[in-house]
This record gives structure tokens, sequence and C-alpha cells, in this order.
């Protein structure tokens, strides 16, 4: 994450070198990327009910991808911002930061309630006493809306860091529709493990939230 922030920077600072500004789209990548980190180090704690801390061990993956694969592909829209400009227009700009919001909202606020239900099964949820299956597995709030919707938070937000790049090429996006990719596999491989391991429970809980991540879509 660091590496991520480091070269972006980077890029920033070559932009603005060579055009002694900065585009509104570089700007908002820029806040967006900034913002992410940012988010992912004051919410730290939140990462050890996580799928990477949970089910992955340690190995090449997780740290050729910590170090490598995360710094040099996901800061590819500020590379290809330094040498194309997208006309922005600023009603994109207001749709991109809307995206970015509710990203923010379902993935902090899904993985936040993941956490607080792990360690306080009781503590509220939106305001209400949680919906419980098993006593282990929490049907309320986003969870209550799809099984995976902390995936969906996380998709909008890489979208939003593509979408000020505009739609003259596929490069910026290769991010989003990396993750895209590997979200669905890895919520197919969370579905089979939780099958296994929470057996009628989990059949219980997928009648009552039918949506795998996006609500009557998916």
């Amino acid at each position: 994450m660091i590496g991520w922030v480091i070269i972006n920077l980077s890029v920033a600072a070559k932009a603005f070198q060579l055009k002694d500004s900065l585009s509104l789209s570089m700007i908002l990548y820029q806040i967006f990327c900034l913002l992410y980190v940012m988010d992912y180090f004051w919410y730290e704690e939140y990462m050890t009910s996580t799928w990477d801390i949970i089910a992955e061990n340690l190995g090449f993956m997780l740290v050729f991808g910590d170090l490598v694969w995360i710094p040099f592909t996901f800061s590819i829209q500020g590379w290809w911002l330094l040498t194309h400009k997208p006309d922005l227009t600023k009603a994109a700009a207001i749709l991109d930061v809307l995206i970015f919001i509710i990203g923010y909202r379902v993935f902090r606020g899904s993985n936040k309630q993941k956490h607080i239900f792990k360690k306080d099964p009781t503590a509220r949820i939106w305001g209400e006493p949680p919906k419980v299956i098993g006593g282990k597995l929490l049907a309320s709030g986003y969870w209550g809306i799809s099984r995976h919707c902390n995936y969906l938070g996380d998709l909008l937000l890489a979208f939003s860091f593509s979408l000020p790049c505009g739609a003259s090429s596929f490069v910026p996006y290769f991010y989003p529709m990396y993750l895209l990719l590997l979200l669905l596999w890895r919520e197919r491989r969370d579905e089979a493990k939780c099958r296994e391991k929470y057996k009628e429970d989990w059949a219980t809980y997928c009648k009552l939230v039918p949506w795998r991540i996006i609500p009557y879509l998916y």
C-alpha cells in the first residue's frame, strides 16, 4: 500500500513538472487512492476479520502481491494519465465522486459490521439487534443485503479510480477488471468453504440473503 502511494505521488510530481498543473482526472485519482490507503491503515484492526488474514497463508502469492503487484499495477491509471488528457466534464466528475462515496460506505461499513459482530455478537446493527443464524452468521445490515457486500464496495471503489480516465482505452481499467475476476473467484471459493463449515446454517442464510454480491443482479 505504501509503495502504491509513493508511485502515485511520483507520477503526480512528474505530471506537475511537465504541465505546471494537475488535470481534474489526475486530482480525483490521486485523492481517491490516497483516501483509500489512509483508510486502510486507520482501520487496520478490521483487516484481522478479512479473507486475506484468515484464509491466505504467508507465501509467494501474498509477498509478491504486496511488494510488486499492488504498487506497480494498481497505479496504471496514474501512468496512463501522464500521457493522456481525457475530457472529464463536471457532471462526470461529480458522478465519479458519488460512486467513490457509495463504494466507500459499503466497503468500510460492511467490514466494520462484520468485525464488530465477531467481537460482540450482541452489538446493534443500524440501531437494531443483529439477526444471527446458527449463532455465527450475521444476516443484518449490509450482510442482510448480499452475502459478500464488501466485495461490491471494493469494486465500486476500484471503478471510481479508473473512471477519471474516461472511456477511450481499456488500459486504465486493468485494476477494476482484474479485481472483478479475483473477487468472483474468491466469492466462489468462499461459498464452498462456508457450505462445508456451516452446513445447514449456510443454506438457511442463502435462502434469507439470495444475492451473492450485487443485490437483484448476482
